[in-house]
């Protein structure tokens, strides 16, 4: 599947992963087949399937796909004030800069989120363009399958710009018509976003709203719609992206979709899923196909997964689920005061008697995003805190759950012998996150009743959590959400979405664009660094500039291109 090579070239990447010197500019390299054999259709739903393989962010093996998880952990999350690097302080060092925001132009995560996600438009630009062959020749490939093919390449093609754009801004931008040469001196300078939109575009107008062969995972006018929605959105559209929320949700109740089922291998594919990346394990037992974006997330030491201790929920996302006397979060931000930190900070023999307090009041969905110690953790008993973490001092006392399965369920949703690498999927966009946009929405618009209305879906939802328990059986804390009773002014309702958008969508990848669409990101990440620095003081003294918005372009990639690319302002 996505292992398959395919033929492309592009100046701008200039290296495939699986490609190297001057064979990668060969026409018909050894193994591969040339062109005039794959316009058929066969050839190009292979084709089509390559292009989706991406979706992973994966092109060969397991290991180093990190950056480029669909779940965005590292640039969505550790970048934003949700997540630690985790691990150790010295391991992985170049995630560090992505952390502190302190990237430089050599950064690995850059690289490899570049490469990867240019390799999904490449693979998107050869369908598109055999597909057009086949279409004024012999046309092996119905009408109707045309259509469809054309949609599902162009809202995978939307996908990776979307994604490369959010990262870094400034991008070339290749299509199906951009020849070798062209593209190799193409400058970083084309606005793509309406490239991207009419991508989307091209996807509503051409996909049905019924899963094609009734397949997951494969794009669909829903998916089309969302997508678009959520760009307008980034734009400030909110009138338009309104109307596309509207139509994605229509009927649908998400009160009745459990919110725990979004993170349960045996659950994929849900009423909530929109556009997931699928996961499986390969039948030879290997995981090149699964999960591999989010292995490093593996919990550390003595416990079932025993790898690999990065990602690790931040003090203040934590105590961000604190709830006030009426069950409403505390948008003020006096959830930071006399702050919940489990047992970090205590003497060894502290900790040997350390007691989860019940007491505390919490929003249910702490712990289903957030391992704590003294609550359980799935099959795996009650979580004990330093031994299943890998380094305290720098990565704090907490793990994290939604990239976890059940220790049950290892011998058949792991790969072999790397329990860390599961075949969970990853929701993209799932339907509480299109809600929450809406409720967005309706906030700029000054519908300040349909906002509220909405995010109390999301908050009645989350109210039927069942309770996690502690290792006597017990809740493990006072479990409390309610619904609002009124949005009062404009301010107030859009700190409400806000807020409710980092407790219902934490660790899945978009805290950190949130905050810069915002344009809170300096306020919100200087004043989280001065608090979570109170407790490890490497998070002292961020200091965010105007041009960590987005991020450095690989110096590869400039130096590839013989200057056509040029770095983005301030690095």
């Amino acid at each position: 599947m996505k292992k398959r090579n395919i033929i492309t070239v592009l100046g701008i990447s200039l290296t495939l992963l699986a490609s190297c010197g001057k064979s990668f500019l060969e026409r018909d390299p050894q193994a591969e087949l040339p062109e005039s054999q794959i316009v058929n259709s066969k050839g190009i739903e292979a084709s089509l399937i390559g292009a989706y393989g991406i979706l992973n962010g994966n092109v060969n093996g397991t290991w180093g796909n990190y950056s480029s998880a669909p779940s965005q952990w590292l640039f969505g999350e550790v970048a934003g004030d949700n997540a630690h690097k985790g691990s150790e302080a010295t391991d992985q060092p170049n995630m560090n800069m992505i952390e502190f925001h302190t990237p430089n132009s050599s950064n690995d995560n850059l690289s490899q989120m570049w490469e990867v996600y240019y390799e999904g438009v490449l693979r998107a630009n050869n369908t598109l363009r055999i597909l057009k062959a086949d279409q004024a020749g012999g046309k092996t490939v119905t009408a109707a399958r045309a259509k469809e093919i054309e949609g599902e390449a162009r809202v995978l093609r939307a996908h990776y710009y979307f994604y490369l754009w959010r990262v870094f801004k400034n991008l070339a931008y290749v299509d199906e018509n951009t020849t070798d040469d062209e593209a190799k001196t193409k400058p970083n300078k084309d606005d793509i976003l309406p490239k991207i939109i009419d991508d989307l575009k091209a996807g509503i107008a051409n996909l049905p709203a019924a899963k094609i062969n009734s397949q997951a995972g494969r794009m669909d006018q829903n998916i089309a719609k969302a997508y678009l929605g959520k760009v307008y959105l980034y734009q400030k559209k909110y009138a338009d992206a309104l109307v596309l929320f509207k139509e994605v949700i229509g009927a649908k109740d998400l009160r009745t979709m459990p919110y725990q089922n979004n993170f349960d291998v045996l659950t994929k594919d849900g009423p909530e899923a929109l556009l997931v990346s699928k996961h499986v394990i390969n039948p030879d037992g290997s995981g090149d196909n699964a999960n591999v974006g989010d292995m490093l997330s593996g919990l550390n030491g003595s416990n079932p997964v025993g790898c690999c201790g990065f990602y690790q929920p931040t003090i203040d996302l934590v105590n961000a689920y604190k709830v006030d006397a009426s069950g409403l979060p505390l948008l003020d931000g006096s959830y930071r005061n006399n702050p919940y930190k489990s047992d970090f900070g205590l003497s060894d023999d502290a900790k040997k008697t350390y007691k989860l307090d019940i007491t505390l009041r919490f929003d249910p969905r702490l712990d289903y995003t957030v391992g704590r110690r003294g609550v359980n953790f799935y099959d795996y008993g009650v979580m004990p805190g330093d031994a299943w973490i890998r380094e305290v001092s720098s990565g704090g006392p907490f793990v994290g759950i939604k990239t976890m399965i059940p220790k049950s369920l290892h011998a058949t949703h792991t790969a072999s012998g790397a329990a860390y690498i599961t075949d969970l999927d990853v929701n993209i966009i799932r339907l509480a996150d299109v809600v929450l946009m809406a409720a967005e929405c309706q906030v700029e618009l000054g519908d300040l009743g349909a906002a509220m209305n909405l995010v109390n879906a999301v908050r009645e939802r989350a109210a039927k959590l069942p309770p996690k328990t502690t290792g006597d059986n017990v809740a493990a804390a006072v479990y409390v959400v309610k619904p609002y009773t009124s949005f009062p002014d404009q301010n107030y309702a859009r700190k409400a979405v806000r807020f409710e958008r980092r407790l219902e969508l934490a660790m899945e990848g978009h805290r950190f664009y949130d905050l810069v669409r915002w344009g809170e990101a300096k306020t919100v990440l200087e004043s989280y660094a001065t608090f979570e620095g109170g407790f490890m003081a490497r998070y002292k003294g961020l200091s965010y500039k105007p041009q960590n918005d987005y991020f450095p372009i690989p110096q590869s990639q400039i130096d590839r291109s013989g200057g056509a690319l040029t770095q983005n302002t301030g690095y």
